[in-house]
């Protein structure tokens, strides 16, 4: 059935191409953040691992609103490891890190969602798409302020 939601096949698609991207890089921080979760050692064990299950949650909720926002406009979602190792700015961990390594590299992965996320402005704003502009002002407020209180732990 045709899509008449007052935005062009074009810009659907390229804004749902961005938006995978999006959903690479939050499914890409959310294992790497689950994974430390798991792994986290050392005198800061309870808070950060409080604190990362926090985040993977929230990280878990993200993946399923950028995936439905990819589908009201049109287009599948991806969804295998496979494509989002193909699409992500994050690169996964080798190995477990130190507990104040694995802050450091969370916080570099939140930055990176919120570049990710910045980038897209261009081809929603083209498009008058505010519910996708909407989305993504609310994932940039979020990720800013995890990786604010992340940085914090390390000074």
């Amino acid at each position: 059935m045709n899509i008449d939601i007052g935005i062009s096949q074009a810009h659907r698609e390229d804004i749902a191409k961005g938006l995978s991207h999006l959903l690479a890089d939050t499914y890409t921080l959310y294992l790497k953040t689950h994974n430390f979760h798991w792994n986290v050692t050392g005198p800061m064990f309870q808070t950060l691992h409080l604190m990362f299950e926090t985040q993977y949650t929230e990280l878990a909720l993200a993946v399923d609103v950028i995936a439905e926002r990819i589908r009201s406009l049109g287009f599948p979602a991806p969804g295998t490891y496979k494509q989002y190792a193909a699409m992500s700015s994050i690169k996964e961990q080798e190995g477990i890190p130190q507990a104040q390594e694995m802050i450091k590299l969370l916080v570099e992965g939140q930055e990176a969602v919120v570049r990710t996320a910045r980038s897209l402005y261009p081809s929603v704003e083209a498009a008058s798409d505010e519910a996708t502009a909407d989305l993504l002002t609310q994932r940039i407020q979020l990720h800013e302020k995890t990786a604010w209180m992340l940085r914090s732990l390390l000074e």
